[in-house]
């Protein structure tokens, strides 16, 4: 078998780039874009049309201390997401990150983005949650949209400007598997394209991952079907620890039943949360900051609100966001998407009813570890620094760690925008496009056959559907909102169970027609590495910081646990490393306690 292994890895068509880039949403294209201007020859896959990447979903806008509204400054914007992260987040990359972030909207607005305006024609900008003026006093205006509709606006706009820098988009295109040399470098990968079921080999001189989350390991979540952890799953199987996997965030207002994501800018505009009393709840828990506290802090206020009793609707389990009061013409100018969503997915109109809301899986903290040039970084040869040698990492599926223990509104698209942009100026810096292609090594494609081939030859496996919804009802059910660990426990054996289970999933669609049976088995490889790493690291985490909320440890512990986790796929284990508590250029800000 071995044989005939290499000799079909061997002559697997070939083509060869200066960069590949596995993942075609905010981050992707934004790196992209610098490549393409720079004139590297850039390959560009992605599993949908470019414009339908989960970027799209984005609806609240992009945190960048403009002032355009009030005084506002970038330190003050470091401040509220090195809190928001629960200290969790390293203050190096965020610094780097809150510094640029005017440099990088000022240059979307360039390219043609249609930020909403103010009279005088600057770009309008909304109040979000957890953003402040001077450090923590009051609440600022710093998130700059396009009317509830931010990530569309922004993914047309970097689409278009790809198109005319000539880059070579790869459309229905899965990738597989990294291809590493025997020095561990990163050489290309492994891809397949999905209508035809080909399976090529994409040379690269550097690969970057902009794959998205993994938001489809639970089953009520504002993901696309698409967000599968791919680059996750590609990086554990690789040999490349996943960083701070136990954090996750519950955006506070999915739709209830639907899960469809209604943007904190519904809150940033005015709106309110309410309990079956019509009580304005969130006055009791975030006296200062009330509806727009961070959103860890805001799902758990509401998920204790429902527990006792407290929760709307005939089951009692979802409580009301309410914008009536705000009026119509307002809702039409500022939030006409959530207005649609509302009626399509709750079927009531918010001009007149609030919406059935509840806390809803959305966004990971953690992911493949890099530094802010969006270098991968994986402990090796004794260097708990060391760089993977051709391979990057940016947006959500990157651990920078800007984040922490919960990220900010507003920061995820701004993440992708400032670390797809340096991740670009690294590699144009580092001159990779004047350097040899180093060769492949002989065995580049016998695991990702090999798994291909076990999808062909099981007869009696399951199906890759069924494998899949048992992870999403054992992480829904064992680590949610608030976990303990005697749920923790439980859902670490289910799902070490169901990894059992997915080494012997049936494609029982043999046609070769867009090969859908065979690329959702392919996605539940990287399911469940996602879920391994996140249950594991949860329940090992014996404390309460940012999203993970435990019910044994309520308590924030920053003597034992201020420390990034890193879980290795080889033997299920974890390691830790420190955080960064040390800036660029200014004071750290040393912990306190988060009170809002």
């Amino acid at each position: 078998m071995a044989d005939v292994l290499n000799h079909l890895a061997n002559n697997l068509p070939r083509r060869k780039f200066d960069a590949v880039i596995v993942g075609a949403g905010g981050s992707g294209m934004r790196c992209s874009l610098q490549l393409a201007e720079a004139g590297y020859n850039v390959a560009v896959l992605s599993k949908v049309f470019p414009t339908r990447s989960h970027t799209v979903a984005a609806q609240g806008g992009i945190g960048a201390s403009l002032g355009n509204m009030s005084e506002d400054n970038w330190y003050w914007h470091m401040f509220d997401t090195v809190k928001g992260s629960d200290y969790l987040g390293d203050q190096d990359a965020i610094e780097f990150m809150c510094r640029e972030a005017p440099k990088v909207v000022y240059e979307l607005e360039h390219f043609g983005m249609p930020f909403d305006r103010n009279p005088d024609g600057t770009i309008y900008q909304r109040p979000f949650g957890g953003h402040t003026a001077n450090f923590g006093e009051k609440p600022v205006q710093r998130a700059c949209a396009a009317a509830d509709r931010t990530g569309h606006a922004l993914l047309h706009t970097l689409y278009q400007r790809n198109v005319r820098a000539r880059t070579q988009f790869f459309v229905e295109w899965m990738a597989l598997d990294v291809i590493r040399d025997s020095e561990g470098d990163c050489v290309g990968v492994i891809a397949l394209e999905m209508e035809t079921g080909e399976v090529m080999i994409l040379e690269s001189k550097v690969t970057v991952f902009a794959t998205g989350g993994a938001g489809r390991i639970w089953a009520a979540s504002t993901n696309a079907f698409i967000n599968t952890g791919d680059g996750m799953g590609m990086a554990a199987r690789a040999g490349v620890p996943l960083e701070d996997m136990e954090f996750w965030q519950f955006h506070p207002t999915g739709v209830a039943g639907a899960g469809v994501l209604i943007t904190e800018g519904v809150r940033g505009e005015g709106g309110i949360l309410l309990n079956k009393h019509g009580e304005r709840f969130m006055e009791r828990y975030a006296p200062t900051l009330k509806d727009l506290a961070p959103r860890d802090f805001v799902s758990r206020s509401m998920d204790q609100e429902i527990k006792e009793g407290r929760g709307c609707g005939p089951d009692g389990d979802y409580v009301l966001l309410k914008l009536d009061h705000l009026g119509a013409d307002t809702i039409m100018k500022r939030l006409p998407s959530i207005r649609e969503i509302a009626i399509k997915f709750a079927n009531v109109d918010p001009i007149k009813d609030p919406i059935p809301v509840v806390p809803t899986i959305h966004y990971q903290m953690g992911g493949i570890p890099t530094n802010y040039h969006g270098q991968v970084v994986a402990p090796a040869k004794g260097d708990p620094n060391h760089v993977v040698g051709g391979l990057y990492a940016i947006g959500e599926c990157a651990c920078v760690s800007v984040h922490g223990a919960n990220r900010l509104g507003t920061n995820s698209l701004l993440d992708l925008l400032v670390f797809g942009r340096a991740a670009g100026n690294h590699i144009v810096a580092s001159k990779l496009k004047d350097a040899e292609h180093k060769p492949l090594p002989k065995d580049g494609g016998d695991a990702t056959l090999a798994r291909l081939a076990r999808l062909e030859g099981s007869t009696s496996g399951e199906n890759s559907q069924e494998v899949a919804n048992d992870i999403r009802r054992t992480m829904q059910t064992h680590c949610g909102v608030f976990r303990t660990s005697e749920l923790l426990g439980q859902g670490v054996s289910r799902i070490m169970e169901i990894a059992a289970r997915c080494a012997d999933v049936h494609v029982k669609d043999k046609s070769k027609v867009f090969n859908t049976a065979r690329v959702e088995a392919l996605e539940l490889d990287n399911l469940i590495e996602t879920a391994k790493a996140t249950i594991v690291s949860a329940d090992a985490r014996k404390e309460s910081r940012g999203a993970h909320a435990h019910r044994d440890f309520p308590e924030r512990d920053d003597k034992k646990w201020m420390k990034h986790s890193l879980w290795y796929s080889e033997g299920n284990r974890l390691d830790y490393k420190p955080v960064n508590l040390k800036p660029l250029t200014v004071e750290t800000f040393e912990p306190k306690a988060r009170t809002f």
